[in-house]
């Protein structure tokens, strides 16, 4: 019976000790649930804390991207705009460049000229090769031209202001005989021999004396000086006997006799 009763207890013991067991399993299961579900909580929450950080993270990081471009177009469209202000620069000195090399090839061209005007020519004159100015040359041609017109009028006085300027031309000769000429065509006969008077006096041995003395010879037979005309047709038989003038003279002292 004692030996019955101490089974009973000791079932009971051993069932009390299996409760009390059983009761602190279950409070320490309870207990590592909680855990758990907490560190899934603050998982979740690091995790959409990161999430978070790396979202601000990539936004900040594209406004800036989004910044950094804007002030890129700007700095582009800046640069673009300096680069057509340089080009146009470049344009209008390009311009100016030009403006003043072709300036100075005119410049160039008319000193060029101008040097040429003034450099000596050589010209034939009277079938002798002479030495003139540019200028000269140019102021003689202009004024027989006059005289080659039958502007006699005008041929005297432009013929008369060469001799002045150019006193030493070899022109002077030639100029001198037109202008004796052209008193003669004009029927100026005695200013015709003061001028031709003059050529044979200054200038004896040119080749225009001989006719020279034939305007004069003519001069004097307009003016019914048959005598002076003998005598100036006799003179050219006499001092220039081997030109086409003389024999000229020996045909018209035969009209005279």
């Amino acid at each position: 019976m004692t030996l019955r009763i101490s089974r009973l207890r000791l079932l009971a013991a051993t069932a009390c000790i299996g409760a009390s067991l059983s009761g602190f399993s279950a409070h320490a299961a309870l207990f590592s649930d909680d855990e758990a579900r907490q560190a899934i909580i603050d998982l979740r929450k690091e995790v959409r804390e990161r999430a978070d950080q790396q979202s601000r993270k990539l936004a900040d990081d594209l406004a800036q991207s989004q910044r950094s471009q804007l002030q890129l177009a700007s700095q582009i469209e800046q640069l673009q705009q300096e680069i057509a202000r340089l080009r146009g620069q470049i344009e209008i000195l390009t311009k100016q460049v030009a403006d003043t090399q072709q300036a100075q090839k005119d410049i160039y061209l008319d000193v060029d000229t101008r040097l040429k005007r003034l450099e000596p020519q050589t010209a034939s004159i009277d079938g002798q090769q002479a030495t003139v100015g540019a200028d000269e040359k140019r102021a003689y041609d202009a004024a027989i031209d006059l005289f080659r017109n039958g502007n006699y009028a005008d041929a005297i006085p432009a013929l008369s202001n060469f001799v002045r300027q150019y006193p030493q031309s070899p022109y002077a000769p030639a100029a001198q005989f037109y202008i004796g000429s052209s008193h003669y065509a004009l029927k100026d006969y005695k200013a015709a021999i003061a001028q031709q008077q003059s050529l044979v006096k200054n200038y004896p041995s040119n080749v225009r004396a001989p006719d020279a003395l034939l305007v004069i010879a003519g001069s004097q037979v307009e003016l019914n000086d048959r005598r002076g005309a003998r005598s100036t047709l006799e003179r050219i038989i006499r001092d220039y006997p081997g030109v086409p003038a003389a024999q000229t003279a020996k045909d018209r002292l035969e009209l005279l006799k």
